[in-house]
Formats: structure tokens, sequence, C-alpha cells
């Protein structure tokens, strides 16, 4: 499949290896890409990106995200499913530039023809290509509602390393602010381990054998 990322930080750079390992053909996109070289990675403008895949990816900073989408054009963009992976916080990551919202419902208002599913925003980029490294089975969240989008998403999941039944499906494109704003509370995690790698785990209850 050919995956184009938006952006060409550390979560994308991940990302693009992980998705590249597992035999997908990708490309990073760049406002800048002449000054994005020597990354081991081929990078294209955000248009070409675009035009090239068959999934996007947004990996770009949440407070920009809509713009730069805004920038390639809601015509080029449409159809093709888009995998939010971004987070808008302020300078100190203290504070969600969308408090009552979320970045992907945003997207997705922004542009109704384009199927966006929200997914990996709620860990580390090291754990979003490398889940088993953890000690033991952890949650990655889907959002989103264009069935057939889960279902691509959830495939490129697996690629990745995140087994079916460590995927849930938590609902419509709304339930993405519960995703995101799960920020704020991973990062109190993370001052108290003293570290960011690591993943929750919905533990549902215990089946009953008692008739």
């Amino acid at each position: 499949m050919r995956i184009g990322l938006l952006g060409t930080g550390h979560v994308a750079q991940a990302l693009a290896k992980g998705w590249r390992a597992a035999g997908h053909e990708v490309l990073l996109g760049s406002r800048h890409p002449g000054e994005r070289t020597g990354l081991g990675l081929p990078v294209a403008s955000l248009g070409e990106t675009a035009a090239h895949a068959e999934v996007l990816v947004n990996a770009t900073p949440g407070t920009v995200s809509v713009e730069l989408l805004r920038s390639i054009g809601a015509p080029a963009l449409a159809g093709i499913p888009l995998i939010d992976v971004g987070v808008g916080l302020s300078d100190d990551y203290t504070e969600l530039s969308h408090p009552n919202s979320s970045l992907g419902e945003q997207i997705q208002a922004a542009f109704p023809r384009t199927p966006v599913v929200k997914t990996l925003c709620t860990m580390d980029a090291s754990v979003m290509t490398a889940p088993d490294t953890l000690d033991g089975p952890s949650t990655v969240f889907l959002s989103g509602d264009d069935a057939e989008a889960k279902r691509t998403t959830a495939r490129l999941l697996t690629d990745l390393g995140w087994p079916a039944s460590s995927q849930l499906d938590i609902g419509g494109i709304t339930t993405a602010r519960g995703q995101e704003h799960f920020a704020l509370l991973f990062m109190g995690i993370a001052g108290g381990l003293g570290g960011h790698t690591f993943n929750i785990r919905v533990v549902p209850p215990r089946v009953s054998t008692e008739e």
C-alpha cells in the first residue's frame, strides 16, 4: 500500500519505518522537502505526498494540522482515508488547543469527503511501532465515522504489531476527543514513571463461569 505521511518529525519517521518494514511504500510530506534530506526516507512536498497516497497519515503538530491540510486542498484529499495521530498542545504541554472538541473532529468537519480515523495518539512514538517491547499487551483505540476507513486502519495497525485483540473501536469521530484529552494524563503518568515508554490497557470484567 502507498502510505503518505504528512510530517517529518519523530512520529512520522517511526511510523514510516514501521510500515516500510512491513512492505508498504512510504513517502513523507514536508512544506520544505529540500531541507529534510538525510532522513533515510523519501521526502516530497505535501501535495506530492497526497497525490502519491492510498492512505494519508497526519503526523503534523495538532495546532497547525488543519491549516496544512487546507494548503493541500479538499479536492486532493477527497476519498483518501486519513489516519490522524496528532494532538494539539500548548508549548508547555499543559493545555489542549481543542479543549471542547478534538483535532480529529476539526479535520473531519473541514474535509467531509475525507474519512478520518483517530488512533495511536495515546502513546509515545516508540510504542506505536513496537508494542511487543512492553511488559504485556496494551490497547490502541480507533475513532471514526467510516467503517471501511477503520478496517484499513486496523490492518495497518496489525502491520505495526497491534493484534486485533489490542484494538478497540470506541465509536464515531466525536470519541476522538477522549483519545486526545488523555494527553494530559499521559504527561502526568510520564512524570510519575520518569519516562514516556508505556501504554495503557483496557481490562474488561472477568467472565464468570458460574451458572
